[in-house]
């Protein structure tokens, strides 16, 4: 890969080239960043010490926390470093480990969200077969799928992009190496590039995002046919975080890869990549805690036994 491009490093411009922001958006971004370590660090400790959240859905939303924390340290660190330092440099290799973790983590979450409304589409359709549709080996095997074809999809864009040659500029319009603005940088032929990105994006989107809406449209002929209200809106309360998730992910996605090249702005581009890389693995924690009561029961349990500990300390 080395030997066919003209550059050995990328100069990426950040969030913004204007000084006096720098230290303002330093502090915010680390703000978010604190703040998604310890929602999604939190939530998988959670799930992990309560025997209660031991369920299909909540070993889902442990990988689900994993992953976006993972995400967001793909690319965060690299941007609070060019704010406060003033390098916003990145080495070519680098770059190519930057943009595989994070469409490694990207596909990853993607599947895991379908996977989670399979589960939810089982717990509310077949409540009678549910302990026999979800076993533990089923979801140790979605998940580990996932998280093949996640790397195996990033491998592939790798070999793809990285085979260009980079020799216009090696000046990257965004605050993290992205498909669309490396693209812009390579002068050899990239129709193939991008018909490989666009076929396997598409699929990576597509299967997710149906399994998604005929499970969600199972879950809602199902519940229009429950006689009680209370029954109804038990039944779509243990759906509302999981579609406020999948709404705000797949929502930035397809905005932001789904359209024509041509029709890219670089300021949208990087706003919409704000709440993609940031935003997005920050509120999902809080989406599932607020709106989930035996999250927030399990939570109340460990802060119960925390001070406890505390004011009963072992000697």
């Amino acid at each position: 890969m080395d030997n066919r491009s003209e550059v050995n490093a990328f100069i990426l411009l950040g969030l913004t080239e204007a000084p006096v922001f720098q230290v303002p958006l330093f502090i915010m971004v680390t703000l978010i960043y604190l703040i998604t370590l310890v929602g999604n660090l939190g939530m998988v400790a959670l799930i992990s010490h309560d025997s209660y959240l031991h369920t299909p859905m909540y070993f889902f939303l442990r990988n689900l926390s994993l992953v976006d924390f993972g995400l967001s340290s793909t690319i965060i660190p690299k941007v609070m470093t060019g704010l406060l330092t003033g390098n916003k440099i990145i080495s070519y290799n680098g770059c190519a480990t930057q943009l595989f973790f994070f469409v490694t983590f990207a596909t990853i979450e993607s599947l895991l969200l379908a996977f989670m409304a399979y589960d939810r589409h089982a717990a509310v359709c077949r409540p009678l077969h549910y302990t026999t549709i979800m076993t533990s080996k089923i979801c140790v095997y979605l998940v580990s799928g996932a998280h093949i074809w996640g790397f195996l999809t990033s491998a592939i864009f790798i070999g793809n992009i990285f085979s260009l040659s980079f020799c216009r500029s090696n000046v990257i319009h965004h605050f993290y190496c992205d498909i669309p603005p490396l693209l812009v940088l390579s002068c050899s032929e990239i129709h193939m590039t991008e018909t490989v990105v666009f076929i396997i994006g598409s699929l990576n989107a597509s299967f997710p995002f149906l399994v998604i809406f005929f499970s969600y449209l199972l879950i809602f002929i199902t519940v229009l046919k429950i006689r009680s209200a209370d029954g109804r809106q038990k039944a779509f309360s243990t759906c509302a975080s999981h579609l406020t998730a999948v709404f705000i992910f797949y929502g930035t996605v397809t905005f932001m890869y789904f359209q024509p090249s041509s029709s890219h702005s670089m300021d949208s581009d990087k706003m919409v990549s704000v709440f993609y890389t940031m935003i997005i693995p920050m509120l999902n924690p809080l989406i599932y805690s607020l709106r989930n009561k035996e999250v927030k029961n399990a939570f109340r349990k460990a802060m119960k036994r925390q001070c406890l500990q505390f004011d009963h300390p072992i000697n």
